[in-house]
């Protein structure tokens, strides 16, 4: 039976890490690599179920989705809304976007002691940090999206009258959103690295917490379960967004 190119790609997005950790298993077994340091992926595996049964590591998944989560609403909309304004109008897109030009390039782990300075050891570090991880794909794309549309649309919408609401809705939202999607991906992986970052620094709970902490007592297998889930959830994240772009871009599939 012949698979169609979309289930065929699934299926090779599914085969390609049971390969690697196959790989990975078999030579911790004959002894290829040093297992004090890369144990084999049976015993990570045993030792996330044990964390997982025990109710610890749900609870360092759920602390840092949930800061993600505010993170990504805190960064994204504000990101999406200037884009799609830098993108329509010379003016604004003249005065902010030297700003985002000269604020990009810098390190955001860079700036983690200032964002502790200014916001504390608490919860609005860390959505800070996941906020400015994500603004930034998420502006340039959007930006790029809104002129990249065919400039006769919005001489469309102007002989037509329409508000900037309407120019909004109906034009730069909709011909922008192949870029804002891409601009979304980018900005989540970054968040998921930057709140992982922040939760090393002045933090009781998160993944990026236990990752150091088990570095810091020597317990190899529980910091690689951190870096396993916060794997997955990065692969489940595009998987999810890759679903939502075929569902909203159906077009751009269909090739």
């Amino acid at each position: 039976m012949m698979l169609d190119a979309r289930t065929r790609d699934r299926l090779i997005s599914l085969l390609s890490p049971l390969l690697l950790l196959g790989s990975w298993e078999f030579a911790a077994h004959v002894q290829w690599i040093d297992v004090r340091f890369f144990p084999a992926p049976s015993v990570i595996a045993l030792k996330g179920w044990q964390l997982t049964a025990s109710g610890e590591l749900w609870g360092h998944v759920w602390t840092s989705l949930q800061r993600l989560f505010w993170g990504f609403l805190v960064g994204g909309i504000p990101a999406l809304l200037l884009g799609i304004a830098m993108g329509l109008y010379r003016p604004i897109k003249a005065a902010i976007n030297p700003l985002i030009n000269a604020t990009y390039p810098i390190p955001k782990s860079a700036i983690l002691p200032l964002i502790l300075l200014i916001f504390g050891l608490g919860e609005a570090s860390k959505i800070v940090m996941v906020a400015l991880g994500v603004f930034y794909p998420v502006v340039i794309n959007t930006i790029a999206g809104v002129q990249q549309i065919p400039k006769i649309y919005l001489d469309v919408g102007q002989n037509f009258r329409a508000s900037r609401w309407d120019v909004f809705r109906t034009i730069a939202f909709p011909g922008a959103l192949p870029s804002i999607v891409a601009g979304v991906k980018l900005g989540v992986g970054m968040g998921l690295i930057l709140i992982v970052i922040a939760e090393m620094i002045g933090a009781e709970s998160g993944l990026g917490y236990m990752i150091w902490n088990a570095w810091q007592i020597l317990t190899v297998e529980t910091m690689y379960v951190g870096l396993v889930v916060v794997a997955l959830l990065g692969f489940a994240f595009t998987l999810m967004l890759d679903e939502l772009e075929h569902w909203i871009i159906p077009w751009r599939h269909d090739r």
